[in-house]
């Protein structure tokens, strides 16, 4: 190789040692320079930006594959995270393949056979050299210094800030993480110059984004333009010319940005955390991934168990449970006659209608099914007027509770058990749930029986349909007071009412929460309790349910066996082990994170406290009551204003007291005093109090401790971590998770809320360290 040639090298993954820059390394290659992908060794091996943030070689996933692509990647993310591959669906063996910026101006990547698997188009083209840029982007230019061309002409599933994004260009996912072949998703202007997302699959293509139940103004979008073009710039702000517009939770510059196109069909913007490597998601296109086309394939449907999961209708099974974009194929014969109907409330499979009728009856659109031998099912809604929709496939499938209205399956009569309810939803009205409670608690039982214990089907199959088969709905006062023993066993008292154990028709032990000083009318009630109900994590305690009758307000939960934290945190025998303690704080602070950053709805839940912290068998923390304060809609300013809402003294922020807009930084305050308290063992902050005290009384023994703690960290000595933690603990803890935990709880009681982190923040640093479980 000559004295100019550069050697590009092999990064691996994280699972390998990170190879060090050379003082060697260079941002170009010289025209006429070769190497092979077992160059990787050498130290000068190293193709870098000059500002060493991109680095461009042989990449390859895993120590022991012998699949290379010649990619770029962020030299300092914790993955070395890939945003261009030249040869993304035709990797290179790992014995004998090179790379060459020839002499005739091609650059060429060529197989162990010689055979080439890439290369450019600039063979008649005077190119000088191949350079990375600080951009991210692979260039080859002329002896002039003019680019003849550029991986940023060429993107594959990410586009970087600068790179501008035209009507020539789309992104299309890669088939799975770290897996670079194309995949099913993709982002591009559509022939009407407006961007979309689609999913293009092995047996359908269908539009998803923006929202296709919504008109192109209502979307906020316009095709009214001659130009398709798009950028994101350096501060995290997305511009297109069809009036698409969105920016960084954290704009601003000098922030490093992707822009990616998931392989769950996700379009986010992501930013770099210099300390760990580690991306954080700071905007995302769709807020419910179900909403997202083609995730379960053909026939399954897409279920919120809290966390989006495919699953399968009765009477079918999946393909391939290691991959749902097979989707779901019947258990049956299909024949035209001699056909029932399966009910499923709450689901729909979206497109593929055979025909659109208004108004129509339920009789007159099963009929319509059954006389049309291509109907595999019918959409039957009532939203003022019967609405009619027959499918000839079934594609899409989503389970929402807020789609008003009900699939019917068409199966074979055999399928059937003689004694199952009759399904005729004509009567229904799915704008009010306590329409159909009783029809769904019919449903979700006997259909349940019938289709899973009587037929033997699988866990996982029987899972998925119950999930389905029971989404969140209405009870009556009456079943609530004989599910409860008439309010016999109160498990919990709290700020919005008393907490009753009971048990629910089909076994499942709930918590019913009667509310007072509710004054909404059913409608705005329902329609409250509704968003609260779509909002799920596993770190969220799930509500079941409502009850809206006459004075009557109350909410269903899941039952959470171990109770609240403070049962267990501040008691004088059984005390929380260490283990558990972190357990605690990492998973509240994940709830926390998806409540303020990712959930559709952005939440405050303004009362972080143990006794709002539940635990279940395994001691995971699930937070109850969110959303009970007031819901909040995203604003352009990140806050809102809350007004007279009730919080607990010593958990509350100064701002409560300064009459200041709230923000979610009142629960990041709430939960750092939390924290403190987890790694101390005793109650730091007094107890309830309401919207009228004074913010500067019985602060003292938190301030008290803060000031300490501070005191001991400046100090330099090394005990300070052993002053701090419970000593009923007597030394059994992580030293390294408690000095992480304290530290966090501290800049999170900030007295300035501009100094407190985000909930994202402190998960990224509680995790850093989950996997220390070294006890001192």
């Amino acid at each position: 190789m000559g004295s100019q040639s550069v050697t590009i090298f092999l990064v691996f993954l994280s699972s390998l040692a990170a190879t060090s820059v050379d003082s060697t390394s260079r941002s170009f290659l010289a025209r006429g320079s070769s190497f092979s992908v077992e160059d990787v060794s050498s130290s000068s091996s190293l193709l870098t930006s000059p500002d060493n943030t991109f680095s461009c070689g042989f990449y390859t996933v895993g120590v022991n594959s012998n699949a290379y692509w010649f990619a770029i990647w962020f030299t300092n993310s914790k993955e070395k995270t890939v945003v261009w591959t030249a040869n993304r669906d035709n990797p290179v063996n790992g014995h004998g393949s090179s790379i060459a910026l020839r002499k005739d101006g091609a650059f060429v990547l060529s197989d162990l056979d010689g055979s080439i698997a890439w290369q450019t188009n600039t063979s008649s083209i005077n190119v000088h050299q191949a350079e990375l840029l600080n951009s991210g982007n692979f260039v080859l230019k002329d002896p002039h210094g003019k680019i003849v061309w550029q991986s940023f002409d060429f993107p594959t599933d990410t586009l970087l800030p600068g790179q501008l994004f035209t009507k020539s260009k789309r992104l299309v996912s890669n088939v799975g993480h770290q897996m670079f072949s194309s995949g099913y998703f993709s982002f591009f202007f559509d022939s009407d110059n407006v961007l979309r997302m689609i999913y293009d699959g092995p047996d359908i293509s269908s539009i998803y984004w923006p929202n296709v139940n919504l008109g192109l103004f209502q979307n906020g979008r316009t095709n009214y333009n001659s130009s398709r073009i798009a950028v994101l710039d350096d501060k995290g702000i997305f511009t297109a010319s069809d009036q698409l517009h969105f920016n960084a939770s954290d704009v601003g510059l000098g922030i490093q940005r992707r822009l990616a196109m998931d392989p769950d069909g996700n379009l986010r913007l992501y930013s770099l955390h210099d300390s760990s490597g580690s991306w954080v998601i700071t905007w995302q296109a769709i807020g419910k991934l179900c909403d997202v086309h083609g995730l379960c394939g053909r026939n399954g449907i897409c279920v919120y168990a809290p966390d989006p999961t495919c699953s399968c209708p009765p009477q079918y099974e999946p393909v391939d449970l290691t991959d749902w974009r097979k989707g779901c194929k019947r258990k049956f014969e299909r024949t035209c006659n001699d056909s029932e109907f399966v009910e499923l409330t709450h689901v729909d499979y979206y497109g593929f209608d055979l025909n659109f009728t208004q108004p129509a009856s339920f009789e007159e659109c099963r009929q319509i099914c059954l006389q049309d031998c291509r109907c595999l099912a019918f959409s039957y809604r009532l939203t003022g007027e019967g609405l009619c929709f027959t499918k000839s496939a079934l594609f899409n499938g989503y389970s929402s509770v807020d789609f008003a209205g009900i699939i019917y399956l068409r199966v074979p009569t055999r399928a059937q058990t003689s004694n199952q309810p009759t399904l005729n939803g004509s009567h229904l009205d799915c704008r009010s749930l306590n329409a159909i409670g009783a029809i769904e608690v019919i449903l979700a039982v006997a259909s349940w029986w019938f289709l899973f214990r009587k037929r033997g089907i699988s866990a996982s199959m029987e899972d998925g349909y119950h999930a389905i088969s029971s989404q969140f709905r209405s009870f009556s006062y009456s079943e609530l007071k004989t599910t409860t023993n008439k309010f016999k066993e109160v498990v919990g008292r709290g700020g919005f009412g008393a907490v009753y154990k009971g048990v629910l028709a089909d076994e499942r032990t709930v918590a019913v929460k009667k509310l007072g000083d509710v004054v909404q009318g059913e409608e705005e009630f329902w329609a409250e309790v509704s968003t609260i109900a779509r909002i799920n994590h596993m770190n969220l305690a799930r509500m079941w349910g409502f009850c809206s009758e006459g004075k009557h307000r109350l909410l269903v939960y899941e039952f959470v066996e171990n109770g609240s934290l403070d049962k267990h945190l501040f008691a004088n025998e059984n005390f929380l082990a260490w283990k558990d303690r972190f357990k605690v704080a990492l998973g509240t602070a994940k709830g926390l994170a998806y409540l303020h950053h990712e959930c559709l709805e952005w939440v405050i839940h303004c009362d972080v406290k143990p006794e709002n912290i539940l635990l279940d068998k395994d001691f995971e923390p699930k937070i109850a009551d969110f959303g009970l304060a007031k819901l909040c809609q995203r604003s352009g300013h990140g806050s809102s204003e809350l007004t007279r809402i009730r919080g607990t003294k010593g958990y509350m922020a100064p701002e409560w007291a300064m009459n200041l807009p709230l923000s979610a930084k009142v629960d990041v305050y709430s939960y750092g005093v939390m924290i403190l308290e987890l790694v101390k063992g005793i109650r730091l902050s007094n107890w309830v109090v309401d919207e009228h005290y004074s913010f500067g009384e019985g602060m003292t023994e938190l301030m008290r401790v803060v000031r300490i703690a501070k005191a001991m960290i400046r100090s330099g000595e090394d005990s300070w971590v052993d002053n701090f933690v419970d000593p009923r603990l007597r030394g059994k803890f992580n030293r390294n998770q408690a000095a992480t935990m304290i530290k966090a709880g501290l800049s999170c009681v900030e007295e300035d809320r501009n100094k407190r982190p985000t909930m994202e923040s402190v998960v990224h640093d509680l995790t850093e360290c989950e996997d220390d479980i070294t006890l001192k």
